[in-house]
């Protein structure tokens, strides 16, 4: 995953929001030198206008209530997180926590460790991504699994057949209407509780 996480920096579009400082122009011109693609916006804007890949943001307490508002614009999935800290203390730890930073830059800001910092931030925020598709895979199966549970059992109960006699059944009217056994399982359980309803 390292070798491709390298070979994407050519491809990453990272917004810094930081002062057009030394120090902001260093890291501006580090992360041109090692091939990404990066735009300076200061002060800390309402949104984002490009779809950012990565994102350096100064964490400042007296900027709290314009690094909430700009987290919270952010895109699904959002960025990779970097922040960027001029100081420890708990105003500021909890801002970092609240923005969901994949990884802390101290200032002053140096060039050592930059790239390592950036290259784990993005293989975590690559993990996470994956965990949450395969999370929501999981939610819906489970979904699925409880909704075709219910429908069978409600055709057990009415037809007064066995659970092989209506997954068959189920299956049946999914293949000849040519709809997923998620929708037919779906329409048995709502027509079941429209009969309830009008009872």
């Amino acid at each position: 995953m390292a070798i491709s996480l390298l070979r994407e920096l050519p491809e990453l579009k990272v917004v810094v929001v930081h002062p057009p400082d030394e120090e902001g122009d260093a890291l501006v011109s580090h992360l041109r030198r090692v091939g990404c693609m990066v735009s300076v916006v200061w002060p800390v804007p309402v949104n984002l206008v490009s779809n950012a890949d990565v994102l350096f943001l100064l964490i400042e307490g007296e900027a709290r209530y314009a690094i909430e508002a700009l987290l919270r614009s952010l895109p699904k999935p959002e960025p990779t997180v970097i922040a960027i800290l001029n100081y420890e203390d708990p105003t500021t730890l909890q801002l970092v926590l609240e923005s969901g930073a994949f990884a802390v830059v101290q200032k002053p800001i140096k060039p050592f460790g930059l790239l390592a910092n950036l290259i784990a931030a993005r293989s975590i925020w690559m993990e996470r991504q994956a965990l949450v598709k395969e999370n929501r895979k999981l939610r819906r199966k489970i979904t699925s699994d409880q909704a075709m549970s219910r429908a069978k059992t409600i055709l057990m109960a009415s037809k007064g057949i066995s659970e092989v006699e209506a997954y068959q059944a189920i299956r049946a009217q999914a293949m000849s209407k040519r709809l997923s056994m998620e929708q037919i399982a779906s329409s048995i359980i709502n027509m079941e509780t429209l009969l309830q309803a009008a009872n």
